[in-house]
């Protein structure tokens, strides 16, 4: 069974064939980053241009890599949201023209739980019950799972999301774009205890995340210091933010894990690929008795493999498909109750 997967939630512009949900034959992802540094962030409009001049060629080199024929194909599968409206359209107009032409389903997909997916194209395994774990530019939330068909989401961001705050204290420190990266980069050199910022919600008593109090602690540091003629010291600065940050991602994981009991524990999203949150989630004794997952660097951020293997892993339980040709692009893709 060969799934052909195409992902246009943001700026990556990603194509990948799939074998039986699990063999990736072909990941081919474009990035913007060089369209949008100039903006600071991501810009819907030049990402969906952007989508639009790659795509198609895109898939035409994943067949010819491969060699693979259009009549192996046994489905197109395509990213239906959540994401940047613009963005998504191309790709799900794309895949409802190559399936109606090919004759074969197209497959809607959840790309947060295609983030959650991830670590099986690596070669793992999910053992229930599960939490997850994912964390990116526009997504931080938890979610539970005593099955395949039984996931609910157990905590989410008050405010920004966790990738949001990295870029905007990246944009503070004059580190660059992409953010997450360059504070992860800048960190490295940095001293955490040297600045005392704010673990945001950390002691709520629930699984909910906030990160708008770090990101304007972190605004109101560097005013000050240039208020008063002082360096910023931006490694520093840098470190005590991700430091905070992942104690706040960390503690509100590991309570999650401790009122589930794991037997596997999930991180997907682009911040997952984060060294210092890979680093402190395989350290913490709290989740010693479960099997942590996290994907590979090229897995963590947007890409096509993902959202084809867990189209490939739905068409093989056989289960119902709740999207296909009628199916529009959603923005705002509300969680249903299954990893499916």
């Amino acid at each position: 069974m060969l799934i052909l997967g195409i992902e246009t939630s943001c700026d990556e512009t990603s194509v990948a064939l799939v074998e039986d949900g699990k063999k990736i034959l072909v990941n081919l992802v474009a990035t913007q980053i060089d369209l949008h540094r100039q903006f600071g962030g991501v810009v819907p409009e030049v990402a969906s241009r952007a989508h639009l001049r790659v795509l198609a060629p895109l898939v035409r080199e994943a067949l010819e890599r491969t060699g693979a024929e259009k009549e192996s194909v046994s489905a197109i599968a395509y990213t239906i949201g959540p994401g940047l409206i613009g963005s998504l359209l191309v790709g799900v107009s794309l895949a409802k023209a190559l399936a109606y032409s090919w004759s074969v389903p197209a497959i809607g997909v959840n790309h947060l739980k295609a983030h959650l997916y991830a670590p099986i194209l690596a070669g793992e395994e999910f053992e229930f019950p599960l939490v997850g774990l994912i964390v990116s530019g526009g997504h931080t939330l938890l979610v539970s799972a005593r099955s395949w068909d039984e996931a609910e989401i157990v905590g989410s961001t008050r405010d920004d999301a966790a990738g949001e705050a990295f870029d905007k204290v990246a944009a503070l420190l004059g580190l660059g774009f992409p953010g997450g990266p360059a504070v992860d980069r800048a960190a490295r050199e940095g001293d955490s205890e040297r600045f005392d910022l704010p673990r945001g919600m950390i002691r709520s008593g629930d699984l909910d995340f906030s990160f708008s109090g770090v990101k304007t602690a972190v605004r109101y540091l560097v005013e000050r210091l240039k208020a008063d003629g002082e360096e910023i010291p931006a490694a520093d600065i840098a470190a005590g933010f991700q430091r905070a940050a992942v104690d706040v991602l960390v503690a509100k994981l590991t309570a999650a894990a401790g009122a589930v009991s794991p037997r596997t524990v999930v991180i997907g999203g682009g911040v997952a690929g984060n060294s210092e949150l890979r680093r402190r989630v395989s350290e913490a004794p709290e989740l010693s008795s479960a099997r942590v997952l996290i994907a590979p660097l090229a897995l963590c951020s947007d890409n096509a493999a993902m959202i084809a293997g867990l189209a490939g892993r739905q068409l093989e339980r056989g289960g119902e498909l709740t999207t296909g040709l009628a199916a529009d692009d959603d923005p705002n893709l509300p969680w249903t109750p299954a990893l499916l």
